[in-house]
């Protein structure tokens, strides 16, 4: 965390949400709101994961305000997982509760991007999203829903070439009836150890673009 993130609580679905919120400075405009989410929360998944830390640094640095958060189970919010559904909720909520009518991301890592693709399809044709960012997208794991193809502009997949947790090579393939691109981290792992800092200037390009 940093000096401008702030701990706070939000109902949710199923109960207590907790939430982090991370400003850009004082004096800096902003742009949007993103709202991130963590990976599976039965294999240690929280929203102070590595990954997700270095994309709210990312949106921070570009301008967005980033809000993380717990899924239901996890930390101080209440509740039981729920093997996505119940998750989606909770991201349709805290985005229903704290991103406004102003401009929209959703990012998510690992089951998070499962989670993240959920909610832009719940989402697409009633709220403008602006970007979207899936790292290693769990396509192996779980039916990632595909993203609408009017998003793929807007949309950064990043993947590591060598995850052993979710293959390159089922993400490529649920990737390739869309024809949506994949950006593949050379000896990438699933957490991007060592390459935190390549991740989030993949992020930084794209959130400018």
């Amino acid at each position: 965390m940093n000096s401008l993130t702030r701990r706070f609580r939000v109902a949710g679905p199923a109960g207590t949400m907790e939430v982090l919120r991370d400003e850009p400075a004082a004096g800096h405009s902003i742009r949007g709101t993103a709202v991130i989410a963590h990976p599976h929360p039965l294999f240690g998944g929280t929203m102070d994961n590595k990954v997700v830390q270095t994309l709210a640094r990312a949106f921070v640095q570009s301008g967005w305000v980033a809000l993380r958060f717990n899924f239901r189970g996890v930390g101080a919010s209440e509740g039981a997982h729920d093997e996505g559904r119940g998750e989606t909720q909770d991201m349709l909520a805290l985005v229903a509760d704290q991103a406004g009518e102003g401009p929209l991301a959703l990012a998510g890592f690992s089951f998070g991007s499962f989670v993240a693709a959920r909610a832009v399809e719940s989402l697409w044709g009633t709220r403008a999203i602006e970007k979207i960012v899936l790292v290693g997208t769990a396509a192996s794991r779980f039916e990632v829903a595909a993203l609408p193809h009017e998003a793929h502009d807007r949309a950064l997949v990043v993947h590591g070439e060598q995850d052993d947790t979710v293959p390159l090579a089922a993400v490529l393939d649920w990737a390739r009836p869309q024809s949506l691109p994949v950006t593949v981290v050379p000896g990438g792992g699933h957490f991007f150890h060592g390459q935190l800092p390549l991740l989030k200037s993949l992020v930084l390009r794209h959130l400018r673009s």
